[in-house]
């Protein structure tokens, strides 16, 4: 029985073949690991990943900062005034000024989460930790590693999407409502997340465009991102693409992006990290420009050089656990800071021009090195001192509404318009995948090639036999299998890379996801059905399938149909899975269930009625039956189409179950495989059901699921 099954396939019935076979992978096996090594050895692939600089002016070098001082100029904000405990920087506001000046005051606050160990109670990582920052300065937050700088800022920011918060955050005197808080601040995250197929100046455009007040005309908008662009020194390379930019550059990025929103307060997480000491400068330049303009920042910063050091106003310095150990303005030079630190017995001594901050975090066990041990408790030093009673007489004066400054209300949640949203959020998406032509470029290129390939070798096949036959149902689902599989592969590095920016903009209410959701889902459709049509104009003539220009078109719209749902299924995957390796390795797992229960291999008929549920609900099956139905199984009343040939070399086994001395292709492909020409419809209308299916829950994942936790 075997011997006629591999005869009826033209395959060789020797046993000798078997050690053949054998000796062919052994072969293959050791050219592959040689051209592994030569290319190891030998190839070496470097450069950003796609389209590269849309435009980048003729004066445009790759180190665009200007060479003049200017661009790394700054002209440092007052310190608080001597006569106002506390008291607020003078700051002159404008009709045209975009935002209102907020002074920020958090006190007693503290953070818990929880605690590991069953039973136990929460771990307190800020305990009772006040403070304020002032419109017009720089107010950095510093401490150990571990001492809880950045979850402090989390918390004051908003950013925290666990744990439990206590205290009182304010804003102008006023408590802080999420939604207010949302809107008057910018946040630089430590990691600069960005849509990078976006040039800069798109990048800041679209930022001013969503994040500030619809009430905001666009003219307006649009002359402040380049007002940003111009205060970091971005103009010379605002037209160049995002990917493949210096580090530098994507910090002075996610900076200007935040700041093109036109924030009141922006925090910032470390913004010289990963930098040298010039580009630290620079970027603290430009910190410090911003703050001239009447905002408050406030940053986390470790272990500054003395040049960055001294263009902060005032400092927060956290000891290990959550603990307040100083805060108060650093006056010039950083004189107030060392005058405290030098009262307190056992200080060690500052060397002439050892750096202030090293030498402070050495002292409170915060350095590289600890180089003196001491008993010294900084948390009571700090409460029994002048600056810690300076400290409570101005967070009197900043946690009480002053007369003239306005309450910072917000009855919308996003900024812009829901008509704005969709504009820009899609044109993104657009610009993403015209962009990217590492994505389409290769999915195209790879189906040119399995067309032009199953094409050549199934050109001659004659599908009146039934060799032929299965073969030709074989050649549709290998070849809807591996389009498919190329794009619902290829999607999800895209979608993972992309939804980092997403979850940044998310969480500053840029827009609602549903915009997203529908840029990502109208962008693929150009693409796909491109792709789509190209491989089935090669495809279908070449392996010898009969139909005329309405029968090419239809198996192309449906062969569409199906690379869009394997796409929709990858980007479901994607934002909702944490990792992309993850979602690769589930993606594999479901798909090989599908592959499976198909209906070619097994066929439909031969599945065990118990697992045949599986195949109903199998989504690739109906694109499988409904493409093999337009090919084997369409035989019209007047006899056109390859289903009304009557088929050769039939088994009699199947020819006794139909009771039948002749058979149909069409009466063949229908009783062995299950999927009938009448049926169309019927299945078309499961995969657009699916398709929809498959695109709410891409919804769903993108509005509720967030792998990004803080």
């Amino acid at each position: 029985m075997g011997q006629v099954v591999l005869e009826q396939y033209g395959m060789p019935t020797d046993t000798a073949w078997i050690w053949y076979c054998l000796m062919y992978m052994a072969v293959l096996y050791v050219i592959f690991v040689s051209m592994s090594f030569v290319a190891l050895e030998y190839f070496r692939h470097e450069g950003s990943h796609g389209a590269h600089d849309a435009h980048v002016p003729a004066s445009s070098t790759d180190d665009d900062e200007s060479s003049d001082d200017k661009s790394t100029a700054y002209e440092k904000a007052p310190a608080t005034p001597p006569h106002v405990q506390g008291g607020a920087v003078s700051i002159d506001v404008t009709p045209a000024q975009s935002f209102i000046p907020v002074t920020l005051a958090f006190r007693d606050l503290h953070y818990f989460v929880p605690n590991p160990t069953k039973g136990e109670p929460d771990l307190e990582l800020i305990k009772g930790v006040s403070g304020y920052a002032l419109p017009g300065t720089v107010t950095a937050l510093m401490g150990s590693s571990g001492a809880g700088k950045t979850t402090l800022m989390d918390v004051i920011a908003g950013r925290k999407t666990g744990g439990k918060i206590a205290g009182d955050i304010l804003l102008n005197g006023y408590p802080a409502t999420d939604l207010a808080i949302r809107r008057c601040t910018g946040y630089c995250e430590q990691m600069d997340f960005h849509s990078e197929s976006s040039t800069f100046r798109e990048a800041f455009i679209f930022s001013a465009m969503l994040r500030q007040s619809n009430d905001i005309p666009t003219a307006t908008k649009l002359a402040h991102a380049e007002d940003c662009l111009r205060l970091l020194g971005m103009l010379n390379i605002a037209d160049k693409i995002i990917r493949g930019s210096s580090v530098e550059q994507m910090k002075r990025l996610t900076i200007g992006v935040e700041l093109a929103a036109a924030p009141s307060i922006l925090f910032l997480d470390e913004p010289t990290s990963g930098l040298d000491a010039r580009s630290a400068k620079i970027i603290m330049s430009g910190i410090r420009k911003i703050a001239s303009t009447g905002r408050t920042v406030v940053c986390t910063i470790h272990q500054p050089s003395t040049e960055v050091f001294e263009m902060f106003d005032s400092l927060l310095l956290l000891k290990r656990g959550g603990e307040t150990v100083f805060y108060g303005d650093l006056g010039t030079n950083s004189s107030h800071l060392i005058d405290y630190f030098m009262r307190v017995p056992g200080t060690l001594e500052l060397q002439p021009g050892y750096n202030p901050a090293t030498w402070m975090l050495e002292n409170i066990g915060a350095g590289v090195e600890v180089k003196q041990t001491n008993d010294v408790d900084w948390v009571k030093v700090f409460e029994s001192s002048p600056e810690y009673k300076q400290l409570q007489d101005a967070m009197v004066i900043h946690t009480q509404p002053r007369e003239g400054i306005p309450e910072l209300t917000y009855v919308a949640k996003r900024a812009a318009s829901s008509r704005t949203q969709c504009y820009y959020v899609v044109q993104r998406f657009f610009r993403l995948y015209w962009r990217s032509p590492s994505y389409n470029y290769t999915r195209f290129m790879l189906s040119i090639f399995l067309a032009i390939l199953f094409g050549l070798c199934y050109h001659s096949v004659d599908y009146t036999t039934y060799s032929g036959v299965t073969g030709g149902v074989g050649l549709i689902f290998i070849t809807t299998l591996f389009v498919g599989i190329i794009s619902f592969n290829s999607v999800m590095p895209l979608a993972v890379e992309e939804r980092a920016s997403f979850y940044r903009e998310r969480a500053s209410q840029t827009y609602n996801a549903l915009w997203y959701w529908l840029g990502v889902s109208l962008a693929e459709i150009p693409y796909v059905l491109v792709n789509s049509f190209v491989f089935t104009v090669i495809f279908y003539p070449l392996v010898g399938f009969k139909g005329n220009f309405g029968d090419v078109f239809i198996y192309a719209l449906l062969v569409s149909l199906f690379v869009l749902m394997n796409v929709y299924f990858g980007l479901l995957m994607a934002y909702s899975m944490p990792r992309l390796d993850v979602a690769a390795t589930i993606g594999v797992l479901i798909n090989s269930i599908f592959f499976l229960f198909m209906g070619f291999n097994p066929p439909t008929s031969a599945i065990p009625s118990g697992y045949r549920w599986l195949s109903t609900i199998t989504p690739p099956k109906y694109s499988l039956a409904v493409l093999v139905a337009q090919i084997f199984s369409k035989c019209t009343d007047g006899g056109r189409g390859m289903g009304c040939a009557t088929m050769q070399n039939v088994p009699p086994v199947i020819l006794t179950q139909l009771g039948k001395d002749n058979v149909t292709v069409k009466e063949f492909t229908e009783f062995m495989f299950d999927m009938k020409y009448d049926d169309s419809g019927k299945c078309v209308l499961v995969i657009l059901c699916i398709t929809v299916v498959f695109l709410m829950m891409v919804l769903l994942a993108l509005r509720y699921v967030n792998h990004q936790k803080r």
